[in-house]
């Protein structure tokens, strides 16, 4: 009987004994799941890739700061003495807002935290200063490695390359930094997550041939000029015309931008796509015979036909895949430089499709101010012996003058004397973002300066003669020769490149002579009653030599005159 009982209590104590290892396992489990748990929301506290080591924050303005964690959380951010805190929205979303700091030099931590579970990480190297967005085709693309490529021997130009070079190997400057963002097109869909190169690169040796040869050459001209810490965010896609890089709530502002929008989308449908792919692959099989009947002979085969379909010319498209995601990074604005590709597409639209894009961005970044500096396009081209008509190339560099009018807070840099007729790439990196600098520093920084070439004000008739005033003429009016980047040197020779017309409508080239600070009279003999004037009107205006004496250029124009 005792063993038996005994018996009982032994089932007895195994039982409790199993139950005992159960809660201790339900517990340990428990204490698993939770510390997996902590580990799962520190993996969803995360930053923009933007707010990384190394970042330039924009200085005497509100600087968003946002990411993504758990929905509920309380996210907070620490830095320069400041503490601001968010709540991260149901789609696990937050943005917290620093207040205006001044500028600082000096390397300091950012460090983000949530309150629920516990986690933060740190951004480190943090400085606060000038932040500018640097946009547009290949000419803002192209990086200082890439403009230091030698030219032919003897070029006018190698000069130019062993310049670029040697800054590349002796620039050291951790206060001028570079953001260069990796964006794919993206028809149709708003990207709203940031890719990064490499992070924040400084202007350092091993560096600096990475960056933007325009962006590098205006960053360092604000650094000299305003003595803070510049950041440069770089986007860009080269080969680009400007309608994907518009946001297509631009397009739906008009029946014909609308109407444009639709009918270029439709490209992407199923049926369109296949029906496209069907018409390549006829093209592909036609060339595979021809490669081949070219082989057997002995001769050299025809080009590979292209798949013509370009995804990175879909409005839209580049804005969606590379800018939608920046804002509202805080920033001044946008240095851009683009418009070669608009030469042959769209050309009569040019005028209207920038403001579209000015307005856009400025309509996303959302802030009181976005400064928007744009270069016209350089010369390009073997130069025209005599007037001609129709130029695609000056019809663009006009649209671009004409924004200057149409919009408040833009500034744009003449560059018709530093390009290169056989480089659609000109080297002189280093006048193009001095120019785009001097508007910055006038329109952003208040800096009392010229900031501009002449532009072009008004004309009227005085008798035989065209009176031609212009705006921006610095001290004053003068004949110039510019030679790569030595100063502008003021010679005594007729001015050239100005053409009038008569009733005829045959353009003839002018006779012009500076009779004030800021006016020039133009005429031509056997033209007794000129209706229209414009100057400098070519892809390659070579001679075109009129500055003001700060030595900067004046644009093309051409206008009515009664």
């Amino acid at each position: 009987m005792w063993e038996g009982a005994q018996s009982s209590r032994c089932i007895a104590n195994q039982q409790i004994l199993l139950k005992t290892i159960r809660r201790s396992i339900g517990s340990l489990f428990a204490l698993t799941s939770l510390f997996l748990a902590n580990i799962s929301d520190a993996a969803d506290l995360s930053a923009a890739e933007i707010f990384t080591d190394g970042m330039v924050l924009q200085q005497q303005m509100d600087v968003p700061v946002w990411g993504n964690a758990s929905a509920g959380d309380t996210i907070q951010v620490n830095f320069g003495g400041q503490e601001t805190t968010a709540t991260v929205d149901q789609a696990g979303k937050w943005m917290a807002k620093l207040s205006p700091m001044k500028a600082s030099a000096e390397s300091r931590t950012m460090v983000i935290s949530s309150q629920v579970s516990g986690s933060s990480f740190q951004v480190s190297n943090v400085l606060v200063g000038e932040v500018w967005l640097c946009a547009g085709q290949s000419n803002m693309a192209w990086t200082l490695s890439k403009l230091t490529a030698k030219p032919n021997p003897q070029s006018e130009y190698e000069p130019l390359a062993d310049y670029l070079h040697n800054e590349i190997q002796t620039a050291n400057d951790p206060l001028l930094r570079q953001f260069a963002v990796v964006g794919v097109a993206s028809p149709g869909k708003e990207v709203t997550s940031i890719r990064g190169k490499s992070g924040w690169l400084a202007a350092v040796q091993g560096n600096t041939g990475d960056f933007s040869g325009t962006g590098y050459f205006f960053g360092r001209e604000l650094r000299t000029q305003l003595g803070v810490p510049v950041g440069l965010v770089y986007s860009n896609r080269g080969g680009t015309e400007i309608e994907p890089w518009i946001p297509k709530r631009e397009y739906l502002n008009t029946a014909e931008g609308k109407a444009f929008y639709e009918n270029e989308t439709a490209k992407l449908a199923p049926a369109a796509m296949k029906q496209h792919q069907a018409a390549y692959q006829k093209k592909l099989a036609v060339w595979k015979q021809q490669a081949a009947a070219a082989k057997a002979a002995g001769k050299r085969a025809p080009r590979k036909p292209s798949d013509t379909f370009n995804a990175n010319r879909i409005p839209a498209a580049l804005y969606n895949g590379f800018i939608h995601s920046l804002a509202p990074y805080a920033m001044q604005g946008t240095i851009w430089y683009q418009g070669e590709s608009n030469t042959n597409y769209r050309t009569e639209h040019y005028r209207d499709s920038m403001l579209a894009l000015i307005n856009g961005w400025r309509s996303h970044w959302g802030q009181e101010t976005f400064y928007f500096i744009w270069c016209q396009l350089a010369n390009k081209h073997a130069a025209n012996a005599e007037p001609i008509d129709q130029d695609n190339w000056a019809e663009i560099q006009n649209q671009q003058r004409e924004v200057l009018a149409l919009t408040d807070d833009t500034g744009m840099a003449v560059l018709n004397d530093i390009g290169e007729a056989n480089n659609i790439h000109p080297k002189n990196k280093v006048g193009a973002g001095k120019r785009l600098a001097l508007w910055a520093l006038k329109q952003a920084y208040g800096q009392e300066l010229v900031c501009s070439g002449p532009l072009y004000n008004s004309a009227h008739v005085d008798g035989i003669r065209v009176i031609v005033t212009f705006d921006h003429v610095g001290s004053g009016l003068m004949v110039g020769n510019k030679y790569l980047m030595e100063p502008t040197e003021a010679v005594q020779v007729p001015l050239q490149r100005f053409q009038i017309r008569g009733a005829d409508k045959q353009w003839q080239w002018a006779e012009a002579k500076i009779v004030g600070a800021d006016t020039v009279a133009v005429w031509h003999p056997n033209i007794p009653a000129p209706v229209e004037v414009r100057y400098a009107w070519s892809a390659n205006p070579e001679g075109a030599n009129l500055y003001n004496k700060e030595g900067l250029p004046a644009s093309l124009f051409k206008a009515t005159v009664e």
